[in-house]
């Protein structure tokens, strides 16, 4: 779409080094489109380019750096609407065989941007935040509200909010319907020495982790880590001395996306439904485990009742019948010689 951001490119003077850096810190893989131009991708997709920074082009000032493309549908009538606003055409427009149309454009304020119409369309950041993509576009200028103005009347940009940065700066937020792409802010004294220019974020998953990673390689850092509304971000130099930033975001989806917000509610809804079927099924089991168990016990209740009855009866029979002679019992002892005499003598004397 005409207005979003659609590819980048890191100019260097030392190629190699930056296929090594990058790939550490971003994760990005590299493939050739040919012998003077790498392509960085994204799990297999490309989404920036690479290449030599050359000894013309130091001589004529220009330093290690990242530039942004914005989409253009029609790249020439872009330009030239640039030139009439107050800009400047530095390169092109050109056709790349196979691939499209670019044209290399500086703002009034000479900050430097390229303009794209891609072959096949369909790869234009939407303002999402993706890991290993670029997530943010920055401005930095010597009059925030004169540039946005430029850049409104070529892209169609909204001015999607504004932050008081404090000592009477401001933070001017633009974008397209409705969802941000970037921000613009008029550079500070300390920054006079300066060439306005645009800095591009890359999204992480850590920004701490990721600077750390970027030091280790050879990265300077410029601002450390700071959290920003709905995010923490740092800025850096890579090894040879183009500036780029880390981005990451507390909450990654849109706020403008109310079919998101239904599938939340839905898959609640079903995850709430769900438990209480569980629920359900558990408290049933439950109940017939506690019946079994009151089944169970009943039973054994009533057994023992009927075995105290038996004893009790057995009991009471036994004591009203008297208790025979058992036949083991032992018999009287035989009576010795002398008290049978004694017993006959006393029979005499009663005669």
């Amino acid at each position: 779409m005409n207005g979003q951001f659609v590819w980048y490119e890191l100019t260097t003077p030392d190629v190699d080094a930056a296929k090594k850096f990058y790939p550490r810190v971003a994760g990005w893989g590299t493939q050739a489109f040919d012998q003077d131009y790498t392509m960085w991708t994204n799990g297999g997709v490309p989404i920036a380019g690479l290449f030599q920074l050359s000894d013309e082009m130091r001589q004529q000032g220009v330093p290690p750096n990242w530039m942004p493309y914005v989409e253009s549908s029609n790249v020439d009538e872009t330009a030239a609407k640039a030139v009439s606003l107050g800009g400047r055409v530095v390169h092109g427009p050109l056709d790349i065989p196979g691939t499209g149309r670019f044209a290399v454009v500086q703002d009034p304020h000479s900050a430097v941007f390229g303009v794209y119409r891609p072959d096949n369309p369909g790869r234009a950041w939407d303002g999402t935040p993706v890991v290993g993509r670029f997530s943010w576009h920055e401005l930095m200028t010597t009059d925030h509200t004169a540039a946005f103005e430029f850049y409104k009347a070529l892209f169609g940009w909204e001015k999607t909010g504004e932050m008081d940065m404090g000592g009477g700066q401001t933070y001017l937020m633009f974008g397209q319907g409705g969802t941000p792409y970037g921000g613009i802010f008029t550079r500070t004294p300390e920054m006079a020495g300066m060439h306005p220019f645009w800095l591009i974020y890359i999204h992480v998953k850590d920004v701490a982790k990721a600077v750390a990673a970027a030091t280790k390689a050879g990265a300077t850092v410029h601002r450390p880590q700071m959290d920003i509304p709905g995010g923490s971000i740092a800025i850096l130099g890579d090894p040879q001395g183009a500036g780029f930033a880390f981005h990451h975001a507390n909450t990654p989806v849109p706020a403008s996306k109310p079919a998101a917000k239904t599938s939340v509610k839905k898959a609640v809804k079903k995850a709430v439904k769900k438990a209480a079927k569980k629920a359900t099924k558990a408290a049933k089991a439950v109940k017939k485990v506690v019946k079994a168990a009151k089944k169970t016990m009943k039973q054994a209740a009533k057994k023992a009742t009927k075995k105290v009855a038996k004893k009790t009866t057995k009991k009471a029979a036994a004591k009203k019948t008297p208790a025979k002679r058992s036949k083991a019992a032992p018999r009287p002892k035989a009576r010795g010689k002398a008290a049978v005499r004694k017993t006959k003598s006393a029979s005499r004397r009663r005669r």
